[in-house]
């Protein structure tokens, strides 16, 4: 086998030859040429008349062992009908990229399980490398069907740096991935997203599940033909509001009451009053007791947090209106002012509320996937650009599946 062939075979690629090897300070550099005589557009991958040749270049390649693997080659210019003056096409790399097609599914594979400092300092490159392969990575392995079949979709926003700097995030509950996101979290932002989809995708959403944010909603009404019927407000963000209420009674009794005896039983009862009943320990079932006794207006605080709960607990879409109706009157008329306002928040999107109960659909997989871009950002320290960040989203949790271009294990 001639020196060239068996080079050529290491490579692991196709449609090249390899016509010499040179060893220099930088590695191993292995000189190449396309296999075919009549150059190809870059762009479009045409046919096309050969123009020039540009600038000799090199190609970072997978390394063998402690050598790094350069392929050399002087690339023409095309002068294609369709792109205008292009370099050429070549197999073994992407357009515009210094490094293999291999070379660069190896880096995506390793930034999706671990973080971009260990990538740049295994695979010698840079940090900005790391995110342009990741990048293009991303723009041809995401799924170009993926906005097709919508039916069932949550929204919700992610902070990605300080100063209210966010990325609307748009998931498909039916293949539970990512399919659209976008820098900011208003209106404009959400319709973008609903005109990439047309009139004719739009018909096909079932239900959206989000949060009560004004922007949000506004979108969905402006977009979707019967909105209110198809929006779903979050069970966790509903209950929230009662949660918020009784924190916020709690601490307008503790003002009240502070330097009493009355004070020692409220004092430390911030997660007794959050807790879900069957989760109190026997200390804190105590403490509750406690509270009962000594303080009616934060029981009964407590006892509207625990209704309301029990309300979204019913299967049945009428005995959930029925039992919201009485908590929304009980709350009205608590004289608990932090109940009006939950009340009142509930009562002017009751529908999107009773959506919960008629499809059991939660935003649970959005804050699922928020989590674990907080952990990419956390490992990487933060990201200062919103494109940088949807990429790794799209990476991570777009249903791109990778397999690092090792060979196929063998029988021992």
């Amino acid at each position: 086998m001639r020196i060239t062939t068996l080079f050529r075979k290491l490579l692991g690629v196709i449609r090249l030859f390899v016509d010499g090897v040179v060893f220099d300070v930088d590695g191993l550099s292995v000189q190449v040429r396309p296999r075919w005589k009549m150059p190809r557009c870059g762009e479009c991958r045409q046919l096309a008349p050969g123009y020039d040749h540009s600038e000799p270049r090199r190609w970072k390649h997978l390394p063998w062992g402690r050598n790094t693997i350069w392929l050399a080659y002087t690339p023409r210019r095309v002068n294609c009908p369709r792109c205008g003056v292009r370099t050429e096409y070549v197999p073994w790399a992407p357009h515009k990229s210094r490094f293999t097609w291999d070379f660069e599914e190896l880096v995506a594979y390793l930034a999706q399980i671990t973080d971009k400092t260990h990538v740049s300092r295994l695979m010698g490159i840079s940090w900005e490398a790391v995110d342009a392969i990741v990048e293009r990575v991303v723009a041809r392995r995401l799924d170009p069907g993926r906005l097709d079949g919508l039916a069932f979709i949550g929204v919700d926003e992610f902070s990605y740096r300080k100063r209210h700097r966010y990325v609307t995030v748009v998931v498909d509950h039916a293949r539970q991935r990512v399919v659209w996101a976008a820098k900011g979290r208003s209106a404009e932002t959400l319709k973008s997203f609903f005109d990439l989809l047309g009139p004719e995708r739009v018909k096909q959403i079932a239900y959206v599940t989000m949060d009560m944010s004004g922007g949000y909603i506004k979108a969905v009404q402006d977009a979707i033909p019967d909105a209110d019927k198809k929006i779903v407000f979050d069970r966790f963000h509903v209950q929230r509001l009662a949660s918020d209420a009784v924190d916020e009674v709690r601490r307008s009794m503790m003002r009240l009451v502070q330097g009493t005896e009355e004070a020692r039983a409220i004092k430390h009862t911030r997660f007794v009053l959050l807790k879900k009943p069957s989760s109190l320990t026997k200390d804190e079932k105590t403490r509750l007791s406690e509270v009962q006794r000594s303080n009616q207006r934060l029981y009964r605080a407590y006892l509207l947090k625990e209704t309301l709960a029990s309300a979204l607990n019913y299967r049945q879409p009428k005995r959930a209106e029925d039992a919201l109706h009485d908590w929304l009157s009980w709350a009205s008329r608590s004289r608990l002012p932090a109940f009006v306002r939950a009340a009142r928040t509930i009562r002017k999107y009751f529908d999107g509320v009773i959506g919960y109960v008629r499809t059991r659909l939660t935003n649970g997989l959005v804050e699922g996937i928020n989590t674990r871009l907080r952990m990419i950002a956390r490992r990487a320290f933060g990201f200062h650009s919103a494109a940088a960040l949807i990429a790794m989203l799209f990476l991570t949790n777009g249903g791109i599946q990778l397999e690092p271009p090792l060979p196929a294990p063998t029988r021992t």
